[in-house]
């Protein structure tokens, strides 16, 4: 790669991490192109040497967003049954008080809902991920808890933000998580009633 082809990937590379942050703290349209390519300090006229529209940038951006909240969970769900600790992670303050560097999905979730088919595309992968992820912790065979298990935990984090209580909204995460830990006591119990038998 020459050195002109290089740096053109390394703009593009802080650009795409920027618009990343910018749509995980305010949503699909807070992004403007002449304020991030300032923010990143290139031209505005050089956008167009990176992405075909404002439209393209959005959609790799959410790519983006998706893919690093995934490997920011990624030391969590690497092990199997390893529920616990991802559902404790996920329903965090710290979790919850970083939206731009947290989950793409609950950060992007209603934006997405009203976003373009292309944008709904992407967000459905992650999402069909993280619930192939959940069962493979659960030891499940279907996808039934799993899907419920990530239906709760995106919704939980989304109305924690919105609460003006920061009490109330701990008490939410805290409930939430103490009912998805439950998943695991069926599986607990089944290898505990295992070990009895023999």
């Amino acid at each position: 790669m020459g050195h002109s082809q290089a740096e053109k990937a390394q703009s593009r590379e802080r650009i795409l991490s920027e618009a990343a942050d910018q749509i995980r703290a305010g949503g699909l349209e807070s992004v403007s192109v002449g304020t991030l390519m300032k923010s990143v300090n290139l031209t505005h006229g050089g956008f167009y040497g990176h992405f075909a529209s404002r439209a393209d940038l959005l959609t790799q951006a959410l790519k983006r967003a998706l893919v690093d909240g995934a490997h920011r969970s990624a030391e969590v769900t690497a092990h199997p049954r390893a529920f616990a600790g991802f559902v404790r992670n996920y329903l965090s303050r710290n979790h919850r008080d970083s939206r731009s560097t947290g989950c793409a999905i609950s950060a992007l979730i209603s934006d997405v809902g009203r976003a373009d088919a292309q944008a709904k595309t992407v967000m459905a992968g992650s999402i069909e991920d993280y619930i192939a992820t959940t069962r493979r912790q659960l030891g499940d065979d279907d996808d039934s808890r799993a899907m419920l298990a990530i239906s709760a935990l995106v919704g939980a984090l989304a109305l924690s933000r919105v609460m003006t209580d920061p009490a109330r909204s701990d008490a939410l995460l805290h409930s939430v998580c103490e009912q998805l830990m439950a998943f695991n006591e069926p599986n607990e119990l089944a290898h505990t009633d295992n070990q009895d038998e023999a």
